[in-house]
């Protein structure tokens, strides 16, 4: 979704001098998968700016449930693009400033090197005790997580080896720890600041489950959290959402 809103305003509120700027406090909700990258794309921001960048991650469902009952964010992250469009239909958004701000991608990993095979078959052939994904109803990777499974004909299957975190940055924890041998987390957890972790994995295709395409929106008006959401539209950010994995939209 394109948002001109955001195109107005960048020229003049994304580069103010903390010597002609007024100092605020924008408070964020992110989706878990997000944290790396986001972190990276704040500290820039404050680099430029006179703002701070409070940064909550959790689960997009959680989010949405505490951004209905008046929790006090400025700017909500999704990971998925159903909630930002009915915190717009339900007036609790401003009009005009949901959009696209990266792709997602799946991938099934464990921090055995020789467990994950080039073509994932080790999901259905059972020598493991539990598959980590995100929950379903609260998580869109979760979501994909359990649509790849199904087009595969393996959620049945799997179903008494699941362990379900709250979130993706849960589920990615599952797995590094050792509690799962595997797990269906986000590619972008394996890219940057946890491309130590090692193992083996298998990147889902795409055609497995619905496109991860996640969505940002403003949820109150105010020039400091319009000029950090204008930031993230920046060349500087979309090299930072690019090096995390994320795919990026052609109209960001």
């Amino acid at each position: 979704m394109k948002a001109p809103y955001f195109r107005l305003i960048a020229t003049l509120m994304l580069f103010l001098s903390p010597a002609t700027s007024h100092c605020d406090e924008i408070r964020v909700a992110a989706a878990s998968n997000f944290r790396d990258a986001l972190e990276q794309i704040s500290v820039e921001f404050e680099k430029q700016s006179a703002h701070d960048v409070v940064l909550i991650f959790g689960a997009t469902g959680k989010h949405y449930a505490q951004i209905v009952h008046g929790a006090p964010f400025d700017v909500f992250f999704a990971a998925d693009t159903a909630r930002p469009e009915r915190l717009e239909n339900e007036e609790l958004a401003v009009p005009g400033t949901r959009f696209t701000y990266a792709i997602g991608r799946l991938v099934l990993w464990s921090t055995n090197e020789h467990l994950v095979d080039s073509e994932g078959r080790v999901i259905g052939q059972g020598n493991y005790r539990h598959l980590a994904i995100a929950n379903p109803e609260l998580a869109p990777y979760g979501r994909a997580a359990k649509e790849a499974l199904q087009s595969l004909g393996l959620w049945e299957t799997v179903s008494q080896s699941l362990v379900t975190g709250e979130n993706i940055g849960q589920t990615f924890q599952f797995v590094a720890s050792g509690n799962a041998e595997l797990g269906l987390v986000a590619w972008s957890q394996l890219q940057h600041g946890n491309s130590g972790m090692g193992g083996s994995w298998w990147l889902v295709p795409d055609t497995l489950h619905k496109p991860i395409e996640q969505q940002a929106v403003l949820l109150k008006p105010g020039t400091a959290a319009e000029s950090f959401l204008a930031f993230v539209r920046s060349a500087k950010s979309l090299e930072i959402l690019s090096a995390h994995g994320y795919g990026v939209p052609d109209d960001l």
